[in-house]
C-alpha cells in the first residue's frame, strides 16, 4: 500500500536526517527488508532495486515533524495446542460463524459450536491469544500451526490489566506473566475478570511460513523490532517511522494495527514470537516520540 497522496509533500518545519539522533548508527538495512515485504507498488519496487538502504530512504523521504506519543510492545505467543479436544486441551479457538456473532464474551461460546479450529490448554491461553491477535501453536503431533485475526464480535476492547490496577490488586508495573499467574490461581475468579472484556476475537488458520513473523494488517509478515502497529486514521500504513523511546532510536515501518492502538500518539512495537519476546513486550511501556518519514 503506497503512502497516500496527502503524505507526499513535506510540510514547512520538516527536519533533516542529520537531526535524527542515531540515524547514522541504526541498521537501516533491517528497516529496508521490512519495507520490501510490503505489497508491491512503485516505491516497494524501488526498494527491491536499492543497493544502499540509507540512501534509499534519504532519496525518497524526508523526516516530518516529531510527534510525542506513548509506546507499548506486542508479540506473537507460542503456545501448545491440539487439533482435537482432550482433557489437556479443552478450550477452543473459534472461527467466525456464518453471519457473524455479536454476543459479548460471557455469552458467546455456546453459540459457536462447529467453529472450533484448534484446542488450547485453558481460557487464559485463549484470552491472551485474542489480545495479541495471532499465535504460533505447537501441536501435539510436532507440527506448527499459525492462527491470525479473522474478525471480532463488535464489542469494545477493555483492558483487564487496567481494571485490576484500579482495584489495587496490581500496581502500574503489572506484567503479562504476573497477570496470567493471577488468573490461573483461581479460574472462576479469572473467568469473571476476563469476561469484563466483552470483545471476542475469531481466528483463521494462516498458510504462512511459521519461521517468519505473523501476518500484519498490511498483508506482510511482521518484522521483529521494525514493525509498528499504529492507528491508520492518523498515520497511513506503509509509512516509515523514526522512533526514539527508552533508549531505542531506529527506523520502523507502520504495517500493523491493534484494537487498543487508537489516536495520533499511540504506537505498538512488535517484539517477535515466544515467551522471551512476550516478556520484553510486556515491559515496554514508555513515552517517546516518532517522526513519520514523508514522501519527497
Amino acid at each position: 500500500m503506497p503512502v497516500p497522496s496527502d503524505m507526499t509533500t513535506a510540510p514547512i518545519g520538516r527536519r533533516s536526517f542529520s537531526n535524527l539522533m542515531g540515524w547514522d548508527c541504526d541498521d537501516i538495512h533491517a528497516a529496508l527488508e521490512a519495507f520490501r515485504c510490503m505489497p508491491a507498488n512503485s516505491l516497494v519496487e524501488a526498494a527491491h532495486q536499492a543497493k544502499d538502504a540509507r540512501q534509499f530512504f534519504e532519496t525518497h523521504f524526508t523526516p516530518g515533524i516529531p510527534i510525542a506519543g506513548h509506546f507499548t510492545g506486542y508479540y506473537e505467543p507460542e503456545i501448545p495446542g491440539s487439533s482435537t479436544p482432550s482433557s489437556d486441551f479443552p478450550v477452543p479457538l473459534h472461527s467466525e460463524p456464518p453471519g457473524g456473532c455479536k454476543l459479548p464474551r460471557a455469552e458467546i461460546e455456546p453459540h459457536l459450536s462447529g467453529q472450533e479450529i484448534v484446542w488450547l490448554r485453558d481460557e487464559v491461553d485463549r484470552f491472551f491469544t485474542q489480545v495479541q491477535g495471532s499465535a504460533r501453536i505447537s501441536l501435539t503431533d510436532g507440527t506448527l500451526m499459525r492462527v491470525g485475526h479473522m474478525a471480532k464480535n463488535g464489542h469494545p476492547y477493555v483492558s483487564i490489566g487496567k481494571l485490576l490496577i484500579e482495584k489495587g490488586i496490581f500496581g502500574d508495573d503489572i506484567t503479562a506473566g504476573a497477570l496470567k499467574t493471577w488468573l490461573r490461581s483461581d479460574l472462576l475468579r479469572g473467568r469473571a475478570i476476563m469476561n469484563r472484556n466483552p470483545s471476542y476475537v475469531f481466528f483463521r488458520v494462516l498458510e504462512t511460513d511459521p519461521c517468519q513473523g505473523p501476518m500484519a494488517t498490511l498483508g506482510c509478515p511482521a518484522t521483529t523490532g521494525r514493525t509498528l502497529a499504529v492507528d491508520p486514521g492518523y498515520l497511513p500504513l506503509g509509512t516509515p517511522v523514526w522512533i526514539e523511546v527508552d533508549g531505542i532510536a531506529r527506523l520502523c515501518i507502520a504495517q500493523d494495527t491493534g484494537s487498543a492502538i487508537k489516536g495520533p500518539g499511540r504506537a505498538d512495537l512488535f517484539f517477535g514470537t515466544g515467551d522471551e519476546a512476550g516478556v520484553a513486550a510486556g515491559r515496554f511501556n514508555h513515552s517517546g516520540k516518532f517522526m513519520p518519514l514523508l514522501r519527497r
